[in-house]
């Protein structure tokens, strides 16, 4: 494989974790989306902190996860609900949870990116947010039924 394709790659994984940070973010401070994607594509991508260097983010990938996740916030919330068991509705779950469900969910309705991918990627930042926990695993089951039903034909 070639640099360039490996570099895409990790932006485009970057740009994943960045919107989840970002739709966190907005839910916890009430940010616009306009200030949220303005905050991340000009400050935190690339940025350097405690001389650790942030990865460079995919800017299309990031901001069509954050615009899908805030246009279709309530299909993708309802999707979310029918995949959660019925006593944890998706406004009882941990919040970083919920925007990791957001930002999957818009790639799933959104693009024609393979759903093992798509889960395999979220299911990764799920460990990076929750390392010691059973969270991975949840995430992986949650987003296994979402993708079955935004995309039943690749099943």
């Amino acid at each position: 494989m070639s640099a360039g394709k490996n570099d895409k790659r990790q932006m485009k994984s970057a740009a994943r974790l960045y919107a989840v940070q970002a739709l966190f973010q907005m839910e916890a401070s009430g940010q616009t989306i306009e200030a949220i994607t303005y905050e991340f594509e000009d400050i935190r991508f690339g940025a350097v902190y405690d001389g650790d260097e942030m990865a460079e983010g995919d800017t299309d990938t990031f901001r069509k996860l954050v615009y899908t996740a805030v246009n279709e916030q309530s299909k993708i919330d309802q999707m979310t609900d029918r995949a959660l068991v019925a006593k944890w509705p998706i406004a009882r779950i941990d919040p970083t949870l919920r925007a990791l469900f957001r930002a999957a969910g818009a790639e799933l309705v959104m693009t024609q990116t393979p759903p093992k991918v798509v889960i395999n990627e979220f299911v990764d930042i799920a460990k990076a947010f929750f390392p010691e926990g059973r969270e991975p695993k949840f995430v992986n089951a949650v987003l296994d039924h979402m993708a079955r039903e935004a995309q039943p034909e690749r099943f």
